[in-house]
């Protein structure tokens, strides 16, 4: 598992999950709190209104689902599957992903701050409008993807290939552009200007 930034290396657990029918069918409403969620199908389940603190999901398929208004806060999430799966005004401060898949994974807006997605596959994922403060994606594939609007003030990006991504829109302040791979990436006139800046160019 990649070294996790922000909080603890990974939450205690004090309950285990392993089938959809332990909690009812889905998690809509609910509130769990150190509760390991493991191989769990959760496969086109919409959730709405959901609080897990500090929880593990490992081998969780979470393909074709929705969330809206839910928050992971401090969770880790491993093996998981992300395929087409949609997040709406999620927050996941502060959790870490290893070893996941994204593939047409839709976010947008929520709070993303802190969140561990380093060596993360994300080239078709989409994130519009979601602060994502001081977010890991050191070495991450992004390229393809979309990164708009977003709040990456702080963000790690070291090694990350951002090459044809659309990243108009999105806070680049915290961004090296000698450290990662942005050929083709889609970028505002200002961010060309903060990029150009960040290169020692004069901008007249």
């Amino acid at each position: 598992m990649p070294a996790r930034k922000y909080g603890p290396s990974a939450p205690a657990v004090d309950h285990t999950v392993r089938a959809l029918a332990e909690i009812g069918g889905d998690l809509s409403g609910q509130t769990h709190d150190h509760v390991a969620f493991v191989d769990l199908e959760l496969t086109e389940v919409p959730t709405t209104g959901a609080v897990l603190d500090s929880c593990t999901f490992r081998g969780v398929r979470f393909n074709a689902s929705s969330y809206s208004d839910t928050a992971f806060i401090n969770c880790v999430f491993v093996r998981c599957s992300f395929f087409d799966t949609s997040f709406d005004a999620c927050k996941f401060t502060g959790s870490l992903f290893d070893g996941c898949t994204y593939d047409l994974m839709k976010v947008g807006g929520g709070d993303w701050s802190f969140v561990g997605l380093s060596r993360a596959k994300l080239s078709r994922a989409s994130f519009v409008g979601v602060r994502m403060r001081e977010a890991d994606l050191t070495g991450s594939r992004c390229d393809g993807a979309t990164l708009r609007d977003d709040d990456l003030s702080g963000a790690l990006w070291d090694g990350a290939d951002l090459s044809g991504a659309d990243l108009r829109g999105s806070d680049l302040s915290a961004l090296d552009p000698l450290a990662v791979t942005l050929r083709g990436a889609r970028i505002d006139s200002w961010q060309a200007i903060i990029i150009a800046t960040a290169l020692g160019l004069t901008v007249d």
